[in-house]
Protein backbone atom coordinates (compact mmCIF):
# COMPACT_ATOMS: atom_id res chain seq x y z
CA UNK A 1 0.00 0.00 0.00
CA UNK A 2 1.29 3.25 -0.69
CA UNK A 3 1.09 6.38 1.15
CA UNK A 4 -1.81 8.23 -0.80
CA UNK A 5 -3.82 5.11 -0.36
CA UNK A 6 -2.32 4.80 3.51
CA UNK A 7 -3.20 8.31 4.00
CA UNK A 8 -7.02 8.16 3.10
CA UNK A 9 -7.09 4.89 4.66
CA UNK A 10 -6.41 6.41 8.37
CA UNK A 11 -8.70 9.89 7.57
CA UNK A 12 -11.19 7.30 7.42
CA UNK A 13 -10.07 4.95 10.24
CA UNK A 14 -9.91 8.14 12.19
CA UNK A 15 -14.20 9.35 11.49
CA UNK A 16 -16.45 10.22 14.28
CA UNK A 17 -19.13 7.53 14.85
CA UNK A 18 -20.37 8.16 18.83
CA UNK A 19 -21.12 11.68 20.33
CA UNK A 20 -18.52 11.68 22.53
CA UNK A 21 -15.84 11.91 20.12
CA UNK A 22 -17.18 15.11 18.93
CA UNK A 23 -14.65 18.15 19.25
CA UNK A 24 -16.12 19.87 22.32
CA UNK A 25 -16.10 23.30 20.37
CA UNK A 26 -19.50 21.02 19.43
CA UNK A 27 -21.61 22.28 21.42
CA UNK A 28 -24.62 19.29 21.63
CA UNK A 29 -26.83 17.33 23.45
CA UNK A 30 -24.35 14.10 22.80
CA UNK A 31 -27.43 12.11 24.94
CA UNK A 32 -29.64 13.00 22.23
CA UNK A 33 -27.11 12.78 19.33
CA UNK A 34 -26.55 9.00 20.88
CA UNK A 35 -30.53 8.24 20.31
CA UNK A 36 -30.38 9.41 16.71
CA UNK A 37 -27.41 7.47 16.11
CA UNK A 38 -29.26 4.32 17.87
CA UNK A 39 -31.06 3.89 14.52
CA UNK A 40 -29.05 5.86 11.88
CA UNK A 41 -25.35 5.50 12.40
CA UNK A 42 -22.95 8.47 11.98
CA UNK A 43 -19.81 8.61 10.37
CA UNK A 44 -17.52 11.80 9.77
CA UNK A 45 -14.39 11.70 9.34
CA UNK A 46 -11.92 14.26 9.77
CA UNK A 47 -11.65 16.02 6.72
CA UNK A 48 -15.25 16.72 5.94
CA UNK A 49 -15.94 17.59 9.62
CA UNK A 50 -12.97 20.43 9.52
CA UNK A 51 -15.37 22.02 6.65
CA UNK A 52 -17.44 22.91 9.42
CA UNK A 53 -16.86 27.03 10.61
CA UNK A 54 -19.70 27.05 12.91
CA UNK A 55 -22.81 24.89 14.57
CA UNK A 56 -25.77 24.62 12.02
CA UNK A 57 -23.92 25.97 9.11
CA UNK A 58 -24.66 23.91 5.97
CA UNK A 59 -21.77 21.63 6.34
CA UNK A 60 -22.48 20.84 9.79
CA UNK A 61 -26.46 20.29 9.01
CA UNK A 62 -25.36 17.58 6.60
CA UNK A 63 -23.19 15.19 9.23
CA UNK A 64 -24.12 15.88 12.36
CA UNK A 65 -27.19 14.05 13.65
CA UNK A 66 -30.40 15.88 14.66
CA UNK A 67 -33.13 15.01 17.17
CA UNK A 68 -35.40 15.76 14.37
CA UNK A 69 -34.32 12.75 12.04
CA UNK A 70 -36.52 10.20 15.11
CA UNK A 71 -39.05 12.67 16.50
CA UNK A 72 -40.64 13.64 13.23
CA UNK A 73 -42.63 10.80 11.74
CA UNK A 74 -43.49 12.15 8.25
CA UNK A 75 -41.59 10.17 4.87
CA UNK A 76 -41.52 7.15 3.81
CA UNK A 77 -39.00 3.87 4.95
CA UNK A 78 -38.31 3.04 1.13
CA UNK A 79 -39.84 6.56 -0.64
CA UNK A 80 -38.89 5.13 -4.12
CA UNK A 81 -39.47 1.32 -3.25
CA UNK A 82 -36.22 0.11 -4.37
CA UNK A 83 -37.16 -2.77 -2.81
CA UNK A 84 -39.86 -3.50 -4.83
CA UNK A 85 -38.19 -3.19 -7.72
CA UNK A 86 -35.33 -5.78 -6.74
CA UNK A 87 -35.28 -8.79 -8.68
CA UNK A 88 -32.36 -9.90 -6.59
CA UNK A 89 -30.95 -7.94 -2.78
CA UNK A 90 -29.20 -4.89 -3.81
CA UNK A 91 -30.15 -4.54 -7.63
CA UNK A 92 -32.88 -2.56 -8.79
CA UNK A 93 -34.12 -2.99 -12.69
CA UNK A 94 -37.10 0.15 -12.56
CA UNK A 95 -36.13 1.41 -16.29
CA UNK A 96 -35.66 -1.63 -19.21
CA UNK A 97 -31.91 -1.06 -19.99
CA UNK A 98 -30.62 0.00 -16.42
CA UNK A 99 -29.84 -0.96 -13.64
CA UNK A 100 -28.94 0.39 -9.89
CA UNK A 101 -26.65 -1.79 -8.29
CA UNK A 102 -25.04 -1.76 -4.63
CA UNK A 103 -21.79 -2.68 -4.20
CA UNK A 104 -21.00 -0.74 -0.30
CA UNK A 105 -22.35 -0.77 2.30
CA UNK A 106 -20.54 2.31 3.87
CA UNK A 107 -20.08 6.02 3.33
CA UNK A 108 -17.43 8.43 3.98
CA UNK A 109 -19.80 11.04 5.62
CA UNK A 110 -23.43 9.69 6.01
CA UNK A 111 -25.70 12.61 4.99
CA UNK A 112 -28.29 13.42 7.10
CA UNK A 113 -30.80 13.17 4.55
CA UNK A 114 -29.98 10.24 2.34
CA UNK A 115 -32.89 8.47 1.10
CA UNK A 116 -31.18 4.98 1.66
CA UNK A 117 -30.42 5.82 5.38
CA UNK A 118 -32.70 2.95 6.54
CA UNK A 119 -30.04 0.64 5.76
CA UNK A 120 -26.79 2.45 4.63
CA UNK A 121 -23.65 1.91 7.19
CA UNK A 122 -25.29 -1.88 8.03
CA UNK A 123 -22.88 -4.63 6.76
CA UNK A 124 -26.08 -6.47 5.83
CA UNK A 125 -26.76 -4.18 3.04
CA UNK A 126 -24.05 -5.48 0.42
CA UNK A 127 -22.32 -8.60 0.40
CA UNK A 128 -20.48 -10.48 -1.54
CA UNK A 129 -23.19 -13.19 -2.26
CA UNK A 130 -25.25 -9.96 -3.52
CA UNK A 131 -22.28 -8.90 -5.46
CA UNK A 132 -22.63 -12.07 -7.27
CA UNK A 133 -26.16 -12.52 -7.39
CA UNK A 134 -25.92 -9.08 -8.79
CA UNK A 135 -23.96 -9.88 -11.46
CA UNK A 136 -25.32 -13.14 -12.18
CA UNK A 137 -28.23 -11.45 -12.65
CA UNK A 138 -27.25 -8.49 -14.99
CA UNK A 139 -25.06 -11.35 -17.19
CA UNK A 140 -28.65 -13.29 -17.88
CA UNK A 141 -30.57 -10.22 -18.35
CA UNK A 142 -29.36 -8.76 -22.28
CA UNK A 143 -31.92 -5.85 -21.97
CA UNK A 144 -29.30 -4.32 -19.23
CA UNK A 145 -27.02 -1.69 -21.13
CA UNK A 146 -26.01 1.11 -18.63
CA UNK A 147 -25.43 -0.24 -15.06
CA UNK A 148 -25.27 2.16 -12.39
CA UNK A 149 -22.75 1.15 -9.10
CA UNK A 150 -24.33 2.81 -5.91
CA UNK A 151 -24.56 1.58 -2.43
CA UNK A 152 -23.23 3.43 0.25
CA UNK A 153 -19.80 4.55 -1.94
CA UNK A 154 -18.80 2.49 -4.38
CA UNK A 155 -15.18 4.33 -4.09
CA UNK A 156 -14.83 3.07 -0.87
CA UNK A 157 -14.08 0.10 -1.66
CA UNK A 158 -10.23 -0.92 -1.97
CA UNK A 159 -9.08 -0.80 -5.84
CA UNK A 160 -8.81 -4.50 -5.94
CA UNK A 161 -12.68 -4.60 -5.01
CA UNK A 162 -13.51 -1.95 -7.55
CA UNK A 163 -11.25 -3.47 -10.07
CA UNK A 164 -12.86 -7.22 -10.37
CA UNK A 165 -16.42 -5.82 -10.15
CA UNK A 166 -15.45 -3.47 -13.21
CA UNK A 167 -13.75 -6.38 -15.07
CA UNK A 168 -17.27 -8.63 -14.37
CA UNK A 169 -19.20 -5.74 -16.16
CA UNK A 170 -16.99 -5.24 -19.06
CA UNK A 171 -17.52 -9.00 -19.42
CA UNK A 172 -20.50 -8.75 -19.80
CA UNK A 173 -21.22 -7.88 -23.57
CA UNK A 174 -24.51 -6.22 -23.82
CA UNK A 175 -22.99 -3.36 -20.77
CA UNK A 176 -22.75 -1.00 -22.53
CA UNK A 177 -22.20 2.11 -20.23
CA UNK A 178 -21.22 1.88 -16.80
CA UNK A 179 -21.80 4.97 -13.74
CA UNK A 180 -20.91 5.06 -10.71
CA UNK A 181 -22.46 7.30 -8.07
CA UNK A 182 -20.28 8.61 -5.44
CA UNK A 183 -20.02 11.30 -2.94
CA UNK A 184 -15.82 10.81 -2.21
CA UNK A 185 -15.01 13.55 -4.61
CA UNK A 186 -16.62 15.95 -2.41
CA UNK A 187 -16.43 14.18 1.66
CA UNK A 188 -13.08 12.66 1.39
CA UNK A 189 -11.26 13.64 -1.98
CA UNK A 190 -8.01 12.16 -0.61
CA UNK A 191 -9.44 8.56 -1.66
CA UNK A 192 -9.12 9.59 -5.14
CA UNK A 193 -5.63 8.60 -5.96
CA UNK A 194 -3.50 8.73 -9.09
CA UNK A 195 -3.45 5.15 -8.78
CA UNK A 196 -7.22 4.77 -8.43
CA UNK A 197 -7.78 7.47 -11.29
CA UNK A 198 -5.63 5.71 -13.41
CA UNK A 199 -7.35 2.14 -13.21
CA UNK A 200 -11.11 3.44 -13.47
CA UNK A 201 -9.95 4.78 -16.56
CA UNK A 202 -9.50 1.70 -18.24
CA UNK A 203 -12.86 1.13 -18.29
CA UNK A 204 -14.14 4.06 -20.18
CA UNK A 205 -16.90 4.56 -21.21
CA UNK A 206 -17.60 5.10 -17.48
CA UNK A 207 -18.60 8.14 -16.20
CA UNK A 208 -18.60 9.58 -12.38
CA UNK A 209 -21.99 11.33 -10.65
CA UNK A 210 -20.96 12.72 -7.63
CA UNK A 211 -22.62 15.23 -5.22
CA UNK A 212 -21.87 18.64 -4.01
CA UNK A 213 -25.07 20.65 -2.27
CA UNK A 214 -23.06 23.90 -0.98
CA UNK A 215 -20.22 26.22 -2.40
CA UNK A 216 -17.92 25.89 0.98
CA UNK A 217 -17.72 22.02 -0.39
CA UNK A 218 -15.69 22.96 -3.45
CA UNK A 219 -11.71 22.89 -1.68
CA UNK A 220 -8.52 22.48 -2.87
CA UNK A 221 -8.94 19.00 -2.48
CA UNK A 222 -11.49 18.57 -3.99
CA UNK A 223 -10.68 20.06 -6.94
CA UNK A 224 -7.48 17.90 -7.59
CA UNK A 225 -9.85 14.97 -7.23
CA UNK A 226 -12.14 15.84 -9.69
CA UNK A 227 -8.82 16.94 -11.76
CA UNK A 228 -8.02 13.73 -11.39
CA UNK A 229 -10.36 11.54 -12.73
CA UNK A 230 -11.02 14.55 -15.53
CA UNK A 231 -7.57 14.15 -16.85
CA UNK A 232 -8.19 9.92 -17.29
CA UNK A 233 -10.72 10.79 -19.48
CA UNK A 234 -14.25 10.35 -17.09
CA UNK A 235 -16.80 12.81 -17.60
CA UNK A 236 -18.07 13.86 -14.04
CA UNK A 237 -21.71 15.13 -13.52
CA UNK A 238 -23.50 16.38 -10.18
CA UNK A 239 -26.56 15.55 -8.75
CA UNK A 240 -27.00 18.12 -5.99
CA UNK A 241 -29.77 17.81 -3.47
CA UNK A 242 -31.71 20.71 -2.82
CA UNK A 243 -32.34 20.98 1.15
CA UNK A 244 -34.07 23.63 3.57
CA UNK A 245 -31.51 25.51 5.65
CA UNK A 246 -28.50 24.54 3.75
CA UNK A 247 -28.91 25.83 -0.51
CA UNK A 248 -32.01 26.45 -0.29
CA UNK A 249 -31.39 30.19 -2.13
CA UNK A 250 -30.78 31.11 -5.36
CA UNK A 251 -27.75 33.12 -4.59
CA UNK A 252 -26.05 30.25 -3.31
CA UNK A 253 -27.23 27.44 -6.22
CA UNK A 254 -25.81 29.72 -8.59
CA UNK A 255 -22.28 30.29 -6.78
CA UNK A 256 -22.43 26.45 -6.20
CA UNK A 257 -23.35 25.66 -9.92
CA UNK A 258 -20.57 27.96 -11.17
CA UNK A 259 -18.20 26.38 -9.01
CA UNK A 260 -18.47 23.21 -10.32
CA UNK A 261 -17.47 24.23 -13.89
CA UNK A 262 -14.36 25.14 -12.18
CA UNK A 263 -13.58 21.85 -11.10
CA UNK A 264 -14.54 20.59 -14.21
CA UNK A 265 -17.97 19.21 -12.99
CA UNK A 266 -20.92 19.69 -14.85
CA UNK A 267 -24.33 20.44 -13.42
CA UNK A 268 -26.61 18.05 -13.97
CA UNK A 269 -29.34 17.47 -11.54
CA UNK A 270 -31.11 19.80 -8.84
CA UNK A 271 -32.93 17.19 -6.55
CA UNK A 272 -36.24 17.65 -4.82
CA UNK A 273 -35.07 16.18 -1.66
CA UNK A 274 -36.88 12.42 -1.31
CA UNK A 275 -39.21 11.93 1.45
CA UNK A 276 -37.46 9.42 3.37
CA UNK A 277 -38.01 9.61 7.10
CA UNK A 278 -35.90 11.13 9.40
CA UNK A 279 -35.54 13.28 6.89
CA UNK A 280 -38.50 15.86 6.90
CA UNK A 281 -36.50 18.81 8.60
CA UNK A 282 -34.65 19.09 4.69
CA UNK A 283 -37.40 19.40 2.61
CA UNK A 284 -38.28 22.31 0.51
CA UNK A 285 -41.55 23.12 -1.18
CA UNK A 286 -41.57 22.51 -4.93
CA UNK A 287 -42.37 26.21 -6.18
CA UNK A 288 -38.74 26.99 -4.35
CA UNK A 289 -37.20 25.17 -6.21
CA UNK A 290 -39.02 26.56 -9.62
CA UNK A 291 -37.82 29.98 -8.28
CA UNK A 292 -34.46 28.69 -8.11
CA UNK A 293 -34.11 28.01 -11.45
CA UNK A 294 -36.08 30.75 -12.48
CA UNK A 295 -33.17 32.74 -10.86
CA UNK A 296 -30.82 30.82 -12.47
CA UNK A 297 -31.60 30.91 -16.25
CA UNK A 298 -30.79 33.84 -18.17
CA UNK A 299 -28.86 35.24 -15.13
CA UNK A 300 -25.97 32.44 -15.47
CA UNK A 301 -23.95 30.45 -18.64
CA UNK A 302 -26.59 27.43 -19.85
CA UNK A 303 -23.92 25.27 -18.63
CA UNK A 304 -24.62 26.28 -14.99
CA UNK A 305 -27.80 25.37 -14.97
CA UNK A 306 -29.07 22.06 -14.17
CA UNK A 307 -32.26 19.61 -14.42
CA UNK A 308 -35.02 20.40 -11.55
CA UNK A 309 -36.15 16.67 -11.19
CA UNK A 310 -38.35 15.03 -8.94
CA UNK A 311 -38.21 11.38 -8.07
CA UNK A 312 -41.82 9.87 -7.96
CA UNK A 313 -43.11 8.30 -5.12
CA UNK A 314 -43.38 4.31 -5.56
CA UNK A 315 -41.13 4.07 -7.42
CA UNK A 316 -42.23 6.02 -10.83
CA UNK A 317 -39.38 7.47 -11.81
CA UNK A 318 -37.77 10.97 -12.46
CA UNK A 319 -39.98 13.61 -13.70
CA UNK A 320 -38.12 16.94 -14.46
CA UNK A 321 -39.67 20.73 -13.71
CA UNK A 322 -39.63 23.26 -15.96
CA UNK A 323 -40.26 27.07 -14.64
CA UNK A 324 -43.75 27.11 -16.43
CA UNK A 325 -44.67 23.81 -14.82
CA UNK A 326 -44.52 21.67 -17.57
CA UNK A 327 -43.19 18.19 -16.86
CA UNK A 328 -41.33 15.95 -18.75
CA UNK A 329 -40.70 12.56 -17.92
CA UNK A 330 -37.43 10.27 -17.78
Amino acid sequence: MDGRAASWRKTLSQSITTPDALPASIEIDRRLIQEVISRYPMGVNPYYLGLIKEKDDPIYKQCIPDIREISEQAGFEDPLNEEGDSPVPGLTHRYPDRVLFLVSSRCAMYCRFCNRKRKVGRSSMVTKESIREGLFYIKGHREIRDVLLSGGDPLLLSNRELFQILTDLRSVPHVEIIRIGTRVPCTLPQRITPQLAEMLGQFNPLFISTHFNHPDEITLEASLACGRLADAGIPLGCQTVLLRGINDEPGIIRELMRKLLTIRVRPYYLFQADPAKGTSHFWTPLKKGLEIMAALQGHTSGLCVPHFAVDLLGGGGKVTLLNDKRMTTE
